[in-house]
């Protein structure tokens, strides 16, 4: 039990502890990393909320600016509502149902679905820092190319993101953009932390329900010949097995629905930030399909997002085809 803790969960805790959101973390530590996690959403909303005013009532200027306006206000929405009590609720209930198994087959079907979990998380922390790090990196293109190939007059400056910092942009470019790289990084690990914590706690409600199932099929294949008997104890024996496995059923069903009751809220308000923030962006494809690198920041952020998307979807629609499939190893 132990070393599949350190070996698999240790990936949650780590990512989680990075902006304080580990229910057993230090309070000193956590409140370090939440104000950390603060000043970064604060650097780059505030600017943002500039470039609105700036627009003034420029259509263009401020479809342009709402995407990854959208964006932060999701972050700040996962990070500031997400019940720190809620949190350590779901996390004691994985110690629990990890000390309810009872043999070796039990553990290495707990220990596939965290493994699975284990790698989602790393892969899509990996795509999302990826992705936010290269949007950032495409403000440098037009700069690298007036070095290399340099045109009669300078290039449009391309911020990391748009935003309005009251000083001339070009001559505090790299100011700006390594002030937009590293608030970005920092802010972005709010979305991956928020995220990757759904997945473990999802597969590991999809690993209880295979528990259960696991328990429900070995009791009719191994046990068929024991309904034929009128033994007491062979009797008694019987009902033991079906009360453990009904209660493995009953256990992956109320995490399930613990699980509905802390993220069904925050995943409603997101659905619609993203849809509104996904016909921004295609919206936006169309009119500026001559600014090559605007284009392509749009479909790098376009595409997180359906990524994005994928997976909350993806990892829902295991857990249910987990809860049906109880029935057809009954």
């Amino acid at each position: 039990m132990e070393f599949t803790w350190d070996r698999y969960y240790s990936v949650m805790r780590r990512l989680s502890s990075s902006i304080g959101q580990w229910p057993y973390q230090n309070k000193r530590e956590k409140l370090f990393k939440m104000s950390m996690m603060t000043t970064a959403l604060l650097v780059m909303n505030i600017p943002q909320t500039c470039k609105f005013v700036y627009c003034n009532k420029d259509l263009e200027c401020i479809l342009g600016t709402t995407p990854s306006y959208l964006l932060v206000l999701l972050i700040m929405m996962n990070v500031y509502t997400s019940s720190s009590s809620k949190i350590k609720t779901l996390t004691d209930r994985v110690f629990v149902d990890w000390g309810r198994l009872q043999n070796p087959e039990e553990y290495e079907i707990m220990k596939t679905y965290v493994a699975n979990a284990r790698w989602i998380a790393l892969i899509y922390f990996a795509f999302c820092l990826a992705g936010c790090t290269l949007f950032v990196l495409v403000a440098l293109i037009p700069y690298v190319l007036d070095i290399m190939s340099p045109l009669n007059k300078s290039r449009s400056i391309v911020l990391p993101y748009e935003a309005y910092y009251f000083v001339d942009e070009r001559k505090y470019f790299f100011y700006i953009f390594l002030h937009g790289l590293v608030a970005a990084d920092i802010v972005i690990m709010g979305l991956i932390v928020h995220d990757t914590m759904f997945i473990f706690f999802v597969e590991h409600a999809c690993g209880i329900f295979a528990v259960a199932g696991f328990r429900f099929e070995r009791l009719v294949h191994e046990d068929t010949c024991l309904m034929k008997t009128v033994d007491n104890e062979l009797d008694n024996k019987y009902s033991k097995k079906i009360a453990y496995s009904v209660h493995a059923h009953r256990a992956a069903l109320e995490f399930a629905e613990y699980l509905e009751n802390i993220f069904s809220l925050s995943f409603g308000i997101e659905l619609a930030l993203m849809t509104i923030g996904m016909s921004i962006t295609l919206f936006q494809i169309t009119l500026q399909s001559d600014d090559i690198w605007e284009v392509t920041r749009y479909v790098i952020y376009a595409s997180a997002q359906l990524v994005h998307l994928f997976v909350f979807c993806w990892e829902g629609q295991r857990l249910i085809d987990h809860s049906l499939q109880i029935r057809d190893k009954m």
